[in-house]
């Protein structure tokens, strides 16, 4: 609007911002942030929270938005920024979209996981009742920045949990995308996703990657970015692994989570006879080369029948299963027997 920028920029009112940021990245980069505002005489109020699973809860919201109306912002001209992982940027998007019934707010994602992932999209929510996401909304930010050189300083085990995300959208939509992590996967996780004078010559991995994998994201989110049509293909991974994550918090990470699914439906795959073993073994292969866990003794069979029955209840009485039917390439079932899941189950524990 360019009333609101003339207003903002002619000195007539100071810029104030509101922002929230994770506390393990408040201690690395929190000082660099308040030295930005002040430099550009920016009144603001920085929150440093501790957001994990554990505390992604209503009880986080609440105290952001307490925090908020005691700054007091316009919610026109003010957005609230969040600077932090998939959590943080979940827990901020749902605290402004109830405040003042809506509220703009900007994502600043600081992991691989929420650069490919929670940047993209409309969806916020927080774990209820030991669900995850089970309260939410739709609301999108009026922005993500995303910028890489956040992935230097965060541990090798997180990167590769981010890895597991883009995976799924290789398997899913893109075979160049499946064939880059194969090739490049140890090298990415070696140099943190960080691009350097020295990559022209693996054509800049790490560029190449988190663009297929955001590109790929939007294309398949944005024809239904409120979920109106419930086959999805990003729902790959996300089947069983919701119910796995919560119940052996904090042992496992949601990539890692999402990747364990993952193992168990392409070995379903398999069984059914959509894939061959040879891409089978692929699919394994890459996931360890991605240093992702491909089984874990917590998914057990009850498990898996429980969280399938959670599935329907939420997806219209279908199971609307993804699977793969070839590399980079999927369908949506719903006809996948009981006694293939057990012959699949099986076959995985065994391997």
């Amino acid at each position: 609007d360019p009333q609101q920028l003339e207003l903002a920029t002619s000195g007539k009112r100071k810029l104030r911002r509101f922002i929230v940021i994770d506390e393990v990245v408040d201690k690395l980069y929190g000082s660099k942030v308040r030295e930005y505002f002040e430099q550009n005489n920016v009144q603001h109020k920085i929150l440093a929270l501790p957001t994990t699973e554990e505390t992604k809860s209503m009880d986080l919201v609440l105290n952001i938005l307490q925090e908020v109306q005691k700054f007091s912002i316009d919610r026109r001209t003010e957005p609230i920024i969040a600077i932090g992982g998939g959590v943080c940027l979940d827990i901020v998007g749902l605290a402004a979209s109830l405040y003042r019934r809506r509220t703009p707010y900007i994502r600043v994602p600081t992991t691989l996981l929420s650069y490919v992932d929670a940047s993209v999209g409309a969806k916020n929510g927080v774990n209820f009742l030991q669900c995850k996401n089970k309260l939410g909304g739709y609301t999108p930010p009026v922005a993500s920045f995303l910028d890489r050189s956040f992935i230097r300083s965060i541990p090798r085990r997180h990167i590769s949990n981010g890895l597991g995300e883009i995976l799924k959208m290789a398997l899913m939509k893109h075979k160049g995308l499946f064939d880059l992590l194969k090739s490049h996967g140890k090298y990415l996780l070696d140099t943190k996703f960080q691009s350097y004078r020295g990559s022209a010559d693996r054509g800049d991995a790490a560029l190449q990657t988190t663009r297929i994998a955001i590109e790929t994201m939007l294309e398949e989110l944005a024809p239904n970015l409120w979920e109106d049509d419930l086959d999805r293909l990003v729902d790959f991974g996300h089947l069983i692994s919701p119910e796995l994550e919560m119940r052996v918090l904090p042992t496992l990470m949601h990539g890692e989570a999402v990747n364990i699914d993952m193992a168990f439906m392409t070995y379903v795959a398999y069984v059914r006879g959509l894939i061959t073993a040879e891409e089978k073994e692929q699919i394994i292969q890459c996931m360890r080369g991605l240093e992702l866990p491909v089984w874990h003794g917590g998914c057990s069979w009850p498990l898996i029948k429980k969280a399938l029955m959670e599935r329907l209840k939420h997806s219209g009485g279908q199971p609307r299963m993804p699977l793969p039917t070839g590399l980079g390439v999927a369908e949506i079932f719903n006809d996948t027997s009981e006694e293939t899941l057990e012959r699949a189950y099986k076959l995985w524990v065994r391997d």
